[in-house]
């Protein structure tokens, strides 16, 4: 077979990046030299620059910066069609061919091959979010050992007294497995985001492939164990979260760490009540619903189809990157106060129990209504569980 003539052959550096051209620009177009197609493409483009006032104001993606010459093309094409508002259901243009593509999914967008949003979605998300969120889980940590160092742990107490049952053997079952839960989320997310930069360089491409692979599968299987884990926590320990008039003493003395002093407390201080509301109430939902919507972009249901345009999931993954930075931060505070931070609080959660002394000291309302509650227990008795074994004043 005799080779095509460069007559007869459109010179493919340019169709086959941009094949749409090869079907809409006239055929008498084709043979023109590179030269030509190149400056008719610049004709195309620089008009696009004008479009700066349209782009600010569309609603979704007013501050988009297109990525490529096509996406340029595409947005002159466009000038005078309005952009979709908030109101509507769609983020972005159909470009698809339908003649010789047929799109597979539900998604509400499955025929929108270009989205404006999407170069804008990525300069920020590896940009100045990356940039913010790495810096807080550097800064974080090292706050938290400088205050370490300068304050110290909590004054220590115990080992004067018998063991109180403080955690029932579910209360450690649940607050272990979304412990458990977070961790895999948190190192997983953190590879996610950062590895690629961080972790790529030194591992190499190879060994990273698998890094990264199995980040990705451990991240979207674990997160949905952890919603459930994360609410079974919600009801396990609501009712000992509640705030009470005592609980602003607390706060007003930052719990006694600078001083080491210990203020009298419930069954929960009001710094753990914060932890609670905050991070695996407040947080937990945010990670929760912002991740179901990243997990499962659409499904099919009976009769109708649901799915999430690409601006919802642009935003979605905007307040999952957010919420998981603050509630690594958090968790941080968290597992420092409750190991190193206060000596015996790890022992009550890996246990169950703890020291008679070291109640009366953190806890003391709490000891106090153990110990009022038990107080007319008939002597020949034995005592339930938890309850104190003598009268404190």
């Amino acid at each position: 077979m005799n080779a095509p003539s460069p007559d007869n052959e459109p010179d493919r550096s340019l169709t086959m990046y941009f094949p749409h051209f090869r079907r809409r620009l006239p055929q008498a177009l084709m043979p023109l030299p590179m030269l030509l197609l190149m400056l008719l493409m610049l004709l195309l483009v620089l008009p696009a620059s004008g479009l700066g006032s349209v782009a600010r104001a569309a609603v979704p993606h007013e501050s988009a910066q297109p990525a490529y010459a096509e996406e340029q093309t595409i947005l002159q094409s466009e000038k005078d069609v309005p952009e979709p508002g908030f109101g509507s259901a769609k983020s972005g243009r159909n470009h698809f061919d339908r003649h010789f593509i047929v799109p597979p999914g539900f998604m509400p967008e499955q025929d929108v091959i270009l989205q404006r949003g999407g170069n804008t979605w990525r300069n920020l998300r590896n940009g100045p979010i990356a940039s913010i969120a790495g810096t807080i889980l550097l800064v974080v940590p090292l706050l938290i050992f400088g205050f370490y160092r300068a304050v110290g742990p909590a004054a220590e107490s115990g080992g004067g007294g018998g063991q109180i049952q403080r955690f029932t053997s579910w209360d450690r079952i649940v607050h272990w497995a979304t412990a458990i839960t977070f961790i895999i989320l948190a190192v997983s997310g953190v590879i996610i985001l950062f590895g690629k930069n961080i972790i790529l360089p030194w591992l190499g491409h190879s060994a990273f492939y698998w890094v990264a692979l199995l980040s990705k599968y451990l991240h979207n299987f674990v997160g949905p164990l952890f919603i459930v884990c994360s609410v079974l926590m919600f009801f396990t320990f609501l009712n000992r979260n509640i705030f009470r008039r005592w609980d602003w003493q607390w706060i007003k003395k930052g719990g006694g760490m600078i001083k080491h002093e210990h203020v009298p407390a419930g069954f929960f201080n009001a710094g753990e009540k914060i932890w609670f509301w905050g991070g695996v109430t407040l947080l937990g939902l945010l990670m929760s619903v912002t991740g179901l919507m990243l997990n499962f972009p659409y499904f099919k249901s009976i009769g109708s189809n649901f799915g999430l345009t690409r601006y919802l999931l642009q935003m979605a993954d905007y307040l999952h990157i957010i919420g998981g930075t603050l509630y690594i931060a958090a968790a941080m505070g968290h597992i420092y106060i409750g190991t190193w931070g206060t000596p015996g609080a790890y022992h009550a959660m890996r246990y169950g129990t703890v020291d008679e002394e070291w109640a009366h000291s953190h806890h003391e309302l709490w000891y106090n209504e153990l110990r009022d509650r038990h107080a007319g227990a008939p002597s020949h008795e034995p005592l339930p569980p938890g309850a104190p074994s003598h009268s404190r004043s």
